[in-house]
């Protein structure tokens, strides 16, 4: 077993295509995560110029925006529905503030609700909308300062290495391992192994473990590679870069991913006697776990489904949190990896030539 790991990861480095697509994937991932990069203290009169609304649902810091208030969130949501109840709906200044005075009884769902009657069906949006506002030099910094006292930069930095390199080396992982049982499954090939003294046990974790470490390697060269980044690009304003976060950020949210594909191309390689018709198969299984859904309030984000081999982290850099029940189910991935694998066993054995 030890030597087929061996084996099969010399053959995938000794490649020269393997690490050209570690590193379109490691450019890949900078243009996705390269102005959390940029995130820095404001200098006395430095201020963040851009043309953006004045509030938005995701305004990041980097933007220049800060969380709004609860109390001046509501404000901000009853001055927006005030201007559009005269605007559009053409209501005039006394019905509209008639309006508004009513829904300040009411929490913000009810109020929500109680402005469909005057046709306004999109209040609770507006209300998304006002998550975050800009903010001065002064509430940026005070920001920064207060969020990198509860956890280092690394933290909130590996949560989004984590979601943008999980994507991508899912696609990579997809097209790289397509190749992992190619030889092995020709005919010739294929019958000529069965015939050995070698294990199915033995034969299939050798070729699952060297297509694993493979993606393993192409990991540890983006976790170190991001970790060095981080270290340079933020070493003027003294934030706390840890490897540690990149790598459980790493093993909790990606590695089981790619056990699963791995395992898929044990079971479908010896199913259909071909790798091949996996590669779509994954694709849509990537594709299904990358997408997103509406929760009852209407809000529309990535939280997560069963069994995905994707872990996204939507939101703002400072309040990046995992989907719910992604812990649960990533071992669900791992228990399901060992299922897999042991149907892809059994299947060897039912096929070997006596």
């Amino acid at each position: 077993m030890w030597s087929m790991i061996k084996r099969e990861v010399r053959n995938y480095c000794k490649n020269p295509l393997y690490w050209i697509g570690i590193v379109i994937i490691f450019v890949m991932i900078f243009q996705c995560v390269s102005p959390y990069l940029h995130t820095h203290y404001l200098a006395e009169r430095e201020t963040i110029e851009n043309d953006y609304p004045e509030t938005f649902r995701n305004g990041d810091i980097y933007e220049g925006y800060v969380p709004t208030a609860d109390a001046e969130r509501r404000e901000i949501w009853e001055e927006q529905i005030r201007e559009i109840l005269r605007t559009d709906l053409e209501r005039n200044a006394v019905e509209a503030d008639a309006i508004i005075a009513e829904t300040q009884k009411m929490d913000i769902k009810t109020a929500c609700n109680y402005l469909e009657n005057y046709n306004f069906l999109s209040a609770y949006y507006y209300y998304v909308n006002t998550a975050y506002r800009k903010g001065t030099p002064e509430e940026i910094n005070a920001y920064i300062a207060a969020k990198l006292k509860e956890k280092p930069f690394s933290y909130y930095f590996s949560k989004k290495f984590a979601d943008f390199a999980g994507l991508h080396m899912g696609f990579f992982a997809a097209l790289l391992l397509s190749v992992l049982y190619l030889q092995d499954t020709r005919k010739n090939t294929y019958e000529l192994l069965h015939t050995k003294p070698v294990s199915a046990g033995s034969y299939l974790l050798g070729k699952t473990g060297g297509g694993f470490v493979v993606c393993l390697i192409a990991l540890a060269v983006l976790n170190l590679g991001y970790w060095l980044l981080c270290l340079v690009m933020t070493k003027e304003q003294g934030f706390t870069v840890r490897l540690t976060d990149f790598l459980i950020a790493t093993c909790l949210y990606i590695l089981p991913n790619m056990l699963m594909i791995v395992c898929i191309y044990s079971l479908i390689s010896l199913l259909f006697k071909s790798p091949l018709p996996a590669v779509p198969l994954l694709l849509l299984y990537i594709t299904y776990s990358n997408m997103g859904a509406y929760r009852k309030d209407g809000v529309y984000g990535y939280y997560g489904k069963p069994l995905a081999i994707m872990v996204r982290f939507p939101g703002t850099f400072f309040d990046t949190t995992p989907p719910p029940m992604v812990l649960l189910n990533q071992v669900f991935l791992i228990l399901a990896s060992v299922v897999i694998l042991l149907l892809a066993i059994l299947l060897w054995k039912k096929r070997r030539v006596s």
